[in-house]
């Protein structure tokens, strides 16, 4: 029976019948386990298995220990016919394994039948449920429900092949294991795993059923060597998956040496997600503090949307500080951070001449809305106010916060009502350190809605008439503003300072094209400004009898009470366009030069609001010099007042634009470029028929144009057509021209220029000054600016300004210059110097002092897993040094070794 056996299985492998070769392999296995039942009851005698099956590619092993064998290719060795005894074949028992056991080997699995094992060699990978398995050697006992894996030695001794053991979410890599998959308990040697950041070394591993590890001879890093550059070494530990990492005594080492850092436990966190716990102060000495515990406290996860951070600070010398910080975010809603710090800052011994004792706070909030929250409505903050000493005490500063003597605040709301209103409510704050002035606006508020045209139909076919371009607008701004000193914010009476109004706008306008070429602009604009007060002055004669002198002086009162302004003004103005071209031939660089000029003459009226009918001016008579002094009522007020002296102006401007086209080979799109050589070449005057005398007003020149994209020039100067006085303080109702025999006299003219220049990897492979080439910047991708393969990453910042200002003042008709420069130079380089070593420096120039400005240098160096750091202020008011080596993982951020000396140990 045995030979037709054989001869079907060998039938069935010639044929490639997959399905029959199954079922005879089937056949066969039952056989032999009745065989193995009973010897006697089959015709049959099979000497022995001398060799078992070989098989050189996959299977899978079914709970029932069926295996279903596909496209195997299946060696058998000589069945010899000794007999088998009853014993040498084990009974398949039912098995208690609760899943299908998948595994494969790249290069063979062997079957032992009799002691019910499977050898996988090279490429191993056993499932079975949520257990996943991989190595190049492994043993499967299916009597014991037992897996054992190891690597396998090559002939160099080279061991490759190591096991790793993937449960869930859990993964360790390991030198060999045992595993049993019915009490789901194993052994493992040699392992390495990840735990929440870190990385978990152990000689020998136990692992329970719950996942809960307990190791020998184990170190925790979070360097990911397999030889770390540092650990904390201990004899045993237990690992509970999720919660927390805890060890006997335990010591640091450093590159394998033990360092006298011991502990008398470890507790390590091992939970995903935020975790609240206790912030380790960090500590050391200030010279004119004393010794100190700073930023320690408590970390507080309170939920997915919000934590919160209680920190403090306390020095031997008195100072102490407490500062909370929040972060909140919602997904698709919104995002922000607040940070809250008040400090009592004690410098010096008290009654020493260094002493100081100074009360510091800091306010800083960042709000921003997800654009998808609300798409008609937007809320967002920005706040930062602190007291003007706070900079002087916080060692932690940004180089803009050194360099900065301006803080700024805003806190806005906007929405839209349907399709023709929207509303803005802000709340704004800006703070100078140096005269220490805080200007704070509570609220502003506005509302304005959309062009209404109130003669055009809403369905209206045809061409519109010109009064269908009639349109008009509404605005109204209401805002509340303070200026004070910051010492007197939020003191009793401060309110006083405060200065409010409202203001309405209503523009009615129309354009229309007139002879093809012409377009007619009208407007009428009317604005009412709405006060709670008003001024009111008077002059008060004061007779010195010891001096035996007069002298006067002006008393002003604030008169409670609603008040309203209105004034109004209406213009006229015509312009048009004018188009000059001048082509080149074919082989030149330019192909042509065009010129726009836009010429534009019109007409404003506004009367005069000083008269007595309006009642906006009043006057006072000054009794030394008997002259009669006009000042409006509404001097003060935040919206400014109507103005005094009738205006009737025509108004006559130049715009001049001239740009150049020039050949491009580098453009596939056009094969041209456009360059801007002068943008908004601007003269502007008007001559006022309302006056009697000094109708013509001063010429207006401004223009700016932009060299290789990079260096900026503006221009403007004032330019007057009448002569001055003797004193040189007024002008007389003669022209330069009918005196000196020029049109105008300059009086004032002034030049800016601007560079900001970026050096990198590319700017040397693109050229110093890049082209302004849209086409180009399309078809270029986000990787051409970065460096290539093999190239060390730079970049350097120059920012110059220079503004020249020259004005022309006379006395006796004499020509006095004042000429005023100002010059600012900025500068930033960041050089990774090597693979590991980065350098980054920041500083400028102060031309009118003729020295370096804050100047600040930072040394990085990569140490793997550890970093050391240098950062030096070298001179200035925030001179200071700090060196620095310490773990980059933020779970060890305190340990490190510091040495550092503040801008307050000077």
């Amino acid at each position: 029976m045995s030979n037709n056996i054989i001869y079907k299985l060998l039938t069935n492998l010639s044929t490639g019948n997959c399905f029959r070769f199954l079922s005879t392999i089937l056949l066969f296995v039952l056989i032999l386990n009745v065989r193995a039942q009973n010897n006697s009851a089959v015709g049959m005698e099979l000497d022995s298995l001398q060799n078992p099956i070989l098989i050189d590619s996959s299977s899978i092993l079914m709970p029932d220990s069926t295996l279903l064998l596909d496209s195997l290719l299946m060696k058998m060795d000589t069945l010899a016919n000794d007999s088998i005894s009853n014993d040498s074949i084990p009974s398949i028992q039912n098995s208690t394994l609760d899943a299908q056991v998948d595994y494969q080997a790249s290069d063979s699995l062997r079957f032992d039948l009799r002691t019910r094992k499977v050898f996988l060699y090279k490429d191993d990978n056993i499932n079975y449920g949520s257990i996943n398995l991989q190595g190049d050697y492994m043993e499967i006992d299916f009597t014991k429900n037992e897996i054992y894996s190891r690597g396998m030695e090559d002939s160099t001794g080279t061991v490759s092949g190591e096991p790793i053991f993937k449960e869930s979410d859990d993964e360790f890599a390991s030198v060999e294991m045992k595993y049993n998959f019915d009490t789901k308990k194993g052994l493992i040697s040699g392992v390495s795993t990840e735990e929440s950041g870190g990385f978990l070394h152990g000689e020998k591993i136990k692992k329970m059923p719950d996942n809960t590890a307990f190791i020998q001879g184990g170190r925790f890093t979070t360097c990911e060597l397999d030889h770390p550059h540092y650990a904390f070494r201990f004899r045993k530990s237990k690992v509970i998956p999720g919660d927390k990492i805890i060890t006997g005594p335990a010591y640091f080492e450093v590159a394998g040496v033990p360092t006298p850092l011991l502990v008398p436990f470890g507790l390590f966190p091992n939970q995903s997600g935020k975790q609240s716990g206790i912030i380790i102060p960090s500590y050391g000495e200030s010279a004119s503090q004393g010794f100190y515990f700073r930023d320690g406290g408590y970390y507080w996860a309170v939920n997915d949307y919000l934590d919160l951070e209680f920190l403090g600070s306390i020095y031997t010398r008195g100072s102490w500080a407490l500062n909370t910080k929040a972060s909140y975010k919602k997904r698709y809603k919104y995002t922000g951070n607040l940070n809250l710090k008040y400090a009592i800052n004690i410098v010096g011994s008290e009654g020493s001449p260094d002493y100081n004792k100074s009360n510091d706070f800091l306010i800083q909030w960042s709000h921003s809305q997800d654009p998808k929250a609300r798409p008609k409505s937007k809320f967002s903050a920005n706040v930062n106010m602190r007291s003007s000493s706070y900079n002087q005490y916080e060692l932690s500063n940004t180089y803009e916060d050194k360099v900065s003597s301006t803080f700024q605040s805003s806190v806005n709301f906007s929405t839209r009502f349907g399709d023709s209103w929207n509303f803005n409510a802000n709340v704004s704050h800006s703070q100078n350190t140096k005269n220490q002035i805080v200007t704070m606006t509570l609220p502003q508020i506005s509302l304005s809605g959309s062009r209404f045209y109130p003669f055009r139909k809403k369905d209206k076919a045809g061409a519109l008439k010109w009064y269908d371009n009639i349109y008009l607008q509404y605005t109204v701004d209401a805002k509340n503003t303070v200026s004070v000193a910051d010492s007197l914010m939020f003191t009793p009476g401060w309110e006083d300072y405060f200065n409010n109004g409202m203001q309405h706008k209503i523009p009615i306008s129309s354009s229309v094209k007139i002879f093809k070429y012409l377009n007619w602009t009208n407007s009428i604009n009317i604005t009412s400004r709405w006060y709670s007060s008003y001024i009111d002055r008077n002059w008060e004669a004061i007779h010195d009898i010891e001096m035996d002198s007069v002298y006067g002086q002006v008393n002003q009162d604030t008169i409670n009470g609603f008040i309203t302004a209105t004034d109004f003004s209406l213009s006229s103005n015509v312009s048009t366009k004018l188009y000059g071209m001048y082509t080149f031939g074919k082989k030149s660089p330019v192909k042509a030069v065009r010129h726009v000029i836009t010429p534009t003459v019109g007409f404003s009226y506004r009367p005069d609001f000083g008269e007595s009918q309006w009642g906006y001016y009043d006057s006072y008579h000054d009794t030394i010099t008997d002259e009669t002094v006009e000042y409006s009522i509404f001097a003060n007020g935040i919206y400014g007042s109507p103005q005094n002296g009738k205006s009737g102006n025509l108004n006559f401007s130049l715009v001049n634009n001239i740009e150049m086209k020039v050949r491009d080979r580098n453009d596939t799109v056009t094969g041209d470029r456009k360059i801007v050589l002068i943008d908004n070449l601007t003269f502007s005057t008007s001559y006022n028929m309302a006056v009697d005398s000094l109708n013509w007003q001063p010429l207006r020149i401004s223009g700016r144009t932009k060299l290789f994209k990079n260096i900026d020039i503006r221009y403007n100067s004032l330019w007057d057509p009448y002569i001055l006085d003797s004193a040189g303080t007024k002008n007389l109702n003669q022209t330069e021209w009918s005196v000196n025999h020029r049109l105008y006299r300059m009086e004032n003219m002034s030049w800016s220029t601007g560079l900001n220049l970026t050096l990198n990897n590319s700017t040397f492979k693109d050229g110093l000054f890049k082209k302004d080439d849209k086409s180009s910047e399309k078809s270029k991708g986000k990787k051409d600016d970065e460096p290539k393969a093999g190239t060390l990453p730079w970049s350097v910042n120059i920012s110059y300004n220079l503004s020249y200002n020259m004005r022309h003042n006379y006395l006796n008709y004499e020509l006095i210059r004042d000429n005023d420069v100002t010059q600012t130079l900025g500068f930033t380089a960041n050089l990774q110097l090597t693979p590991n070593w980065k350098l980054n420096f920041r500083s400028g120039y102060d031309f009118k002092n003729e020295k370096l400005t804050t100047t600040m240098v930072d040394i990085v160096r990569d140490l793997h897993c550890w970093e050391m750091r240098f950062n030096w202020t070298p001179f200035g008011t925030w001179k200071s040094w700090n060196f620095s080596i310490n773990i980059k993982s933020s779970m060890f951020k305190d340990l490190k070794v510091e040495k550092k000396k503040s801008h307050l140990d000077y």
